[in-house]
């Protein structure tokens, strides 16, 4: 049953007027103008829940607008309000005739939209580097100690199919994602994976760019080989550090690539 949403009580904490000298209380910070769009944002939030516990399960339209106004003690442009937000972000989808229906929800439906967003952004792609700076040698650190031997395995096959591959002159991103992704899987925490999964998502298409650079590949393969190396002698902070200089590395490359862009005359 979906009840109503929760009213502020208007009633003051106190009958007491405070001073200006005074911290504000509960009761003042009620009484102030109400933002009608915090209301539409509650519906959203709360649909949201319902679609994420099953209650609204992918597959079956979503009740009503009338049904879902009165059920939540709202106006229609609230409910309206709420459901062009969540098929905004790709939670929802509207099928003409049929009514509003959840989205399964994937990783992939949920990167797709960053990810375009990214390719014209590239403030957002240097705090991702960022993000991988904070995330991956931690991620190597615990690898470091709960690597199996079938986790060992995995790895040097993709860095002998990397090796093989550039030999060859063939693209390695499948090699390079898969790396990262392994190592991943290496730490036995499903969190990590699915984090993993997607950064590796994100970086799809500016691996694809940036291991067409002169040396890139090399570089690449050089820093898979360090990581792997430390995690053999399950030395925890050399795994971390050789993932640190893997990624400062990219990052430099990709400044560099940059910069050569920005400045024609560099080319």
């Amino acid at each position: 049953m979906i009840g109503p949403l929760a009213r502020p009580n208007l009633t003051p904490a106190s009958n007491t007027v405070k001073g200006p000298g005074r911290t504000r209380g509960a009761g003042a910070q009620l009484i102030e103008p109400i933002k009608k769009t915090r209301i539409a944002e509650e519906v959203a939030d709360r649909i949201r829940m319902l679609i994420l516990d099953g209650t609204f399960p992918p597959g079956r339209p979503l009740p009503s607008e009338r049904l879902l106004r009165e059920r939540f003690a709202v106006s229609r442009g609230s409910i309206r309000d709420a459901l062009r937000m969540l098929e905004l972000i790709g939670l929802l989808e509207t099928r003409h005739g049929q009514g509003t229906f959840p989205r399964e929800l994937t990783v992939d439906r949920l990167v797709a939209p960053l990810a375009s967003v990214m390719t014209y952004r590239h403030d957002l792609r240097d705090e991702l580097l960022d993000v991988r700076r904070m995330f991956e040698p931690a991620v190597a650190r615990a690898a470091a100690a709960r690597a199996s031997d079938e986790d060992f395995a995995d790895l040097q096959r993709i860095l002998d199919t990397q090796r093989r591959k550039l030999k060859t002159g063939g693209s390695t991103i499948v090699e390079d994602t898969a790396f990262h992704a392994a190592l991943a899987r290496s730490t036995r925490n499903r969190v990590i994976v699915s984090i993993m999964a997607i950064l590796n998502d994100l970086l799809v298409e500016s691996r694809a760019l940036a291991l067409k650079q002169k040396g890139r590949p090399e570089r690449s393969i050089e820093g898979h080989e360090a990581v792997v190396a430390a995690l053999r002698c399950r030395d925890a902070e050399a795994a971390a550090r050789a993932m640190s200089r893997h990624i400062d590395q990219i990052a430099d490359l990709q400044t560099h690539s940059s910069a050569h862009t920005a400045d024609p005359a560099k080319k």
